[in-house]
């Protein structure tokens, strides 16, 4: 899959016309993945080449000041694009400028004209131009009158929720991992450096953690002890995460990368520690039976399950003791969901 940034990269001379699916896809959840089912049997139908349209910021972050909390990073969202088969993503940037752009100007000057769209397929409840004026009955009517073709595909649903990345988000917020993991198709996990935290684990503890900090922006669950994995990835800070998050550039692989990492079973806190007084929210994470350092680390935490709330102990020995507890809980709970995917 080759990674293409509007206008730079973009060749429309050089390259075969391409199908469109336009939206943000963020988390690129099952929902996701059913429009682009639909986009790759419409790119061979007609004989073009399936490509994602996706924006960069998140519209709001223009619109409103601020976006919607993110449920993967820009580099984890083109891997997982990748995977789905699409020979094509361009992110188009998103500034005050495109946000003023008339919905037909949208459709003719940047679609048809720098993209050559042979196609279209959106969600049902697409919008898009100045105002947000554009739907799919204008995508459908302009399709007619341009020569394009055009599909809408509906709003897929799971036990009586929108698959929506909006309602994951909600899921996650509740820790409702359980519908989260479903409408994903795997299970949430959070992206991050492993940074020095206060020690506490090791010292008063015994139970010493790897304290991630998030990737800016991602959504973050509901504070409590939840069972899950821990995932080391490479060393050093990504330099998307040091400023401006932006897709790379450049061919994927469809598989998606790999980059050798090792998953490791872990019991994860989320919270602000309040045994301790006041401490500002954080995510650590004991992983089991293991005992090298992995400070300095780019890591993925996935939560599979929700084990607790967060409490307050009188003593940091029933804390520990609530731990060793939470460790126990951990074991079982993953055991038991690996003999139900066996």
């Amino acid at each position: 899959m080759d990674v293409i940034h509007f206008p730079d990269d973009v060749r429309p001379g050089r390259w075969k016309q391409p199908v469109l699916a336009l939206g943000n896809f963020d988390g690129v959840h099952r929902g996701h993945r059913a429009l682009i089912r639909r986009l790759l049997a419409r790119a061979e139908a007609v004989g073009g080449v399936p490509t994602v349209v996706t924006f960069d910021p998140h519209p709001q972050q223009v619109l409103r000041g601020a976006g919607p909390p993110a449920l993967v990073t820009p580099e984890r969202k083109v891997e997982l694009l990748a995977s789905t088969g699409i020979d094509r993503l361009v992110v188009l940037p998103f500034d005050r400028a495109l946000s003023l752009v008339e919905p037909e100007d949208f459709v003719e000057r940047i679609l048809l004209t720098e993209l050559r769209a042979k196609a279209v397929v959106v969600g049902a409840n697409f919008r898009f131009g100045h105002f947000a004026r554009g739907d799919t009955a204008m995508l459908r009517s302009m399709g007619r009158r341009l020569g394009f073709a055009f599909e809408s595909v509906k709003l897929a649903e799971l036990e009586g929720r929108h698959l929506s990345s909006t309602e994951v988000r909600k899921a996650i917020a509740e820790g409702d991992l359980r519908w989260a993991a479903k409408a994903l198709g795997r299970p949430y996990a959070i992206q991050g450096f492993v940074v020095r935290g206060a020690g506490r684990g090791q010292r008063l503890l015994g139970y010493p953690t790897a304290n991630l900090e998030p990737a800016p922006g991602l959504c973050l669950p509901a504070t409590g002890i939840y069972a899950g994995y821990f995932s080391m990835a490479g060393s050093g800070r990504p330099p998307a995460m040091s400023g401006r998050q932006q897709a790379p550039a450049g061919p994927v692989p469809a598989s998606g990368q790999d980059n050798g990492s090792r998953r490791m079973p872990a019991a994860v806190s989320v919270g602000t520690n309040p045994t301790f007084g006041e401490n500002p929210l954080s995510i650590e994470a004991f992983v089991l039976d293991y005992d090298g350092d992995l400070y300095g680390r780019t890591a993925e935490i996935e939560l599979t399950a929700r084990i607790r709330d967060e409490e307050r102990f009188d003593t940091p020995d029933a804390l520990a003791k609530a731990i060793e507890a939470d460790v126990v809980a951990t074991r079982r709970i993953l055991s038991a969901q690996g003999a139900k995917t066996q």
